[in-house]
């Protein structure tokens, strides 16, 4: 008998040579039919490997992460038995699943995919999935498996790299597939299955190899879960920040300029100005010092703060000036910077805590396959601060630092957000720079912050930074997707890289200790995010004009403009829309260009000093006539609503 521990702590007595699926049935049949994948003693298993020792045993359905992971990946399996079907001869690579849904990197050879294949291809996954074939495993010797394989360079190289005696194949139908294992019981369980589309992607993600075709699919276990799912698709493209940014004349890229590298129009330009005085008023009330640093960087400061080691083959090259010997490096980080602010003086611990904040603009390489909008771009600007102090100050510190973010969160309607620990992988210590004991007492700080203050946190090994471990906020947007929004990471490296030192209370030098941090990741990256979570439509505070008043007619000019100027005087953001076109033309425009009010002014308005007010998005509803006054005192109420306060 071997024992079985499942999440609750029960402990189940089963005869060894139990399968997952057994333990399942012992526990219920509904959760017999529900369960889809399994993990043992933290490996993935399928329902049917066998226990032979005691261990624990979690088991996973269609709405865990781990029991998508299997449905996709062995979804991608299946496409690629329809895709050897429908293209002979041509070559598999790899086929993970990923976030949503999965893919397989394929050489295609001479042959072309084109969108006009993909119903024949989703087609012929579901007649296979219908078959209900079982997913099996089975081991072969890696010269078994580099014969079988002689002709596909793509899995002879993989073949090549892994230990003889821990290789594995996946047998369902007629086709296996080199695998690590982790699927589902059968075929027949994926019931909707589509093909979202197709790129361009290099093998093993090298520039210099050559480029496969990347076919990316999703599948579910019903068919509404599809139908949602691409209607949630085509709501994200209306969303689109790219498509929005364009509509809204906030940002543009030029080739010319260099790709990756925004140009912010007008009012971009405003609505950066707008969260970074928000950003700086919070800074300043918790005692926040703002500073200036330069774009580059001798290349000797960042072998100093490790960041040319890890990052440096990566990254835009050194610049090299006249002067023998002397390179410099675009700013890929600014912590660097700020440690040799601190360093510029003494400090006594009577001097600490130390806040230096920056909006500093960064330079990282990314591949030009890897660019995306704002959210992945080469030269972006990082609400960044570093916060020096004694080990004594460090948990109140990080627990400010937390209330900062939660203020820019609750101010910019993300409501919805976890916490997630980013702490070491144990098995890489290689990764990581720094003393085993830093890295505990930084993990052990970060975990009992967050405990503290009552965060929904989770603690993922393997996602610190290469000097620290760091808390960061994984936040959901209006259409449900997750995106990592705010850092906060604690440093006892740093420190000791630039020799950073304080005089303490028994006139000995001691070490500081580093928190970095930045509520918006960069400007960039966060203005992406707010813009698709609220399409547009961003708090009244932050729009980059408040209302626009249409005139009905040339005649009433005067007192639009007269209407603009109180609006001035009360602070609200407007502009004139007094053009020699229709109202209705004019309202249109305005609905598009998201204005959050209409203020139409013609004879009746004139007359008796008021406005007629029209809300974005409410279209069919009577517009309400007010007086300039009453309009001011309801757009400070809107702001009041939104913006918390700190």
């Amino acid at each position: 008998m071997i024992k079985v521990t499942l999440p609750d702590g029960s402990v189940k007595e089963m005869a060894q040579g139990v399968t997952p699926m057994d333990v399942a049935k012992s526990i219920s049949e509904g959760l017999a039919r529900n369960v889809i994948s399994a993990s043992y003693n933290g490996t993935t298993i399928e329902t049917t490997t066998t226990l032979t020792t005691d261990g624990t045993l979690i088991l996973y359905t269609w709405n865990d992460k781990e029991g998508k992971k299997a449905f996709w990946h062995s979804t991608s399996h299946v496409m690629a038995q329809a895709l050897e079907e429908l293209f002979p001869g041509i070559k598999l690579t790899l086929g993970p699943a990923i976030d949503n849904g999965f893919y397989y990197d394929v050489d295609f050879g001479d042959q072309r995919i084109t969108d006009a294949d993909f119903k024949k291809i989703e087609d012929r996954v579901l007649e296979i999935s219908r078959e209900k074939h079982e997913f099996t495993m089975r081991s072969v010797s890696k010269a078994e498996a580099l014969e079988v394989y002689k002709n596909n360079e793509y899995k002879t190289e993989l073949i090549s790299n892994l230990e003889d005696g821990t290789i594995t194949f996946c047998d369902h139908s007629n086709f296996f597939d080199l695998c690590r294992g982790g699927h589902i019981p059968n075929t027949g369980i994926i019931k909707a299955m589509k093909i979202l589309s197709v790129a361009g992607a290099y093998w093993r993600g090298d520039e210099k190899n050559k480029q496969l075709t990347r076919v990316y699919g999703i599948s579910f276990p019903k068919q509404k879960d599809l139908t949602d799912y691409l209607e949630l698709l085509e709501e994200a493209k209306r969303r689109d920040h790219r498509k929005l940014g364009k509509e809204l004349d906030l940002f543009h890229f030029s080739q010319k300029v260099g790709q990756g590298l925004p140009l912010w129009l007008p009012k971009g330009a405003a609505l950066r100005e707008r969260l970074e005085n928000f950003l700086k008023k919070a800074q300043k009330k918790a005692g926040y010092e703002q500073v200036v640093t330069p774009h580059i960087g001798m290349k000797d400061l960042y072998v100093t703060s490790g960041h040319y080691a890890k990052y440096g083959a990566d990254s835009f090259q050194p610049i090299h000036t006249p002067a023998e010997g002397e390179e410099f490096l675009l700013k890929p980080m600014n912590c660097p910077h700020h440690c040799e602010i601190y360093n510029a003086r003494p400090w006594s611990y009577k001097d600490l805590p130390k806040r230096y904040a920056e909006f500093g603009t960064v330079y990282r390489y990314e591949q030009s396959g890897e660019l995306h909008g704002l959210t992945r771009v080469r030269g972006f600007t990082q609400d960044d601060a570093h916060i020096f102090c004694t080990p004594d100050q460090l948990d109140a510190e990080f627990k400010n630092v937390i209330d900062l973010v939660l203020y820019v969160f609750g101010s910019l309607g993300f409501e919805n957000f976890t916490a997630q620990v980013s702490v070491r992988d144990l098995d890489n210590p290689d990764k990581y720079i720094g003393s085993v004991e830093n890295w505990e007492k930084a993990e052990n700080a970060i975990i009992s912050a967050a405990k503290d203050k009552g965060l929904n946190y989770v603690i993922e090994a393997g996602e610190a930074a290469f000097y620290g471990p760091k808390l960061d906020f994984m936040v959901k947007d209006a259409l449900g997707r997750s995106w990592q929004l705010g850092t906060i990471q604690v440093d006892y490296n740093l420190p000791e890289r630039f020799d950073l030192t304080y005089k303490g209370s028994d006139n000995e030098l001691h070490r500081p200790v580093m928190i970095h941090r930045a509520p918006f990741g960069s400007m960039e990256r966060f203005i992406a995010i707010l813009l698709e979570h609220t399409a547009g439509n961003f708090p009244i505070w932050l729009m980059p004009e408040q209302a626009i008043i249409l005139s009905l007619s040339e005649k009433y000019e005067n007192y639009a403009q007269k209407v603009l100027n109180l609006l001035e005087n009360h602070e609200i953001r407007a502009l004139l829309d007094n053009r020699n076109e229709t109202i209705g033309k004019k309202i249109r425009e305005a609905e598009t260009q998201k204005y959050p009010f209409m203020l139409i002014v013609g004879e009746e308005e004139e007359k008796n000093g008021t406005i007629s007010v029209r809300r974005h998005g409410d279209a069919g509803k009577s517009n309400q006539s007010m007086t300039i006054e009453a309009f001011a005192a309801l757009v400070n109420e809107e702001i009041n609503k939104t913006l918390k306060q700190f």
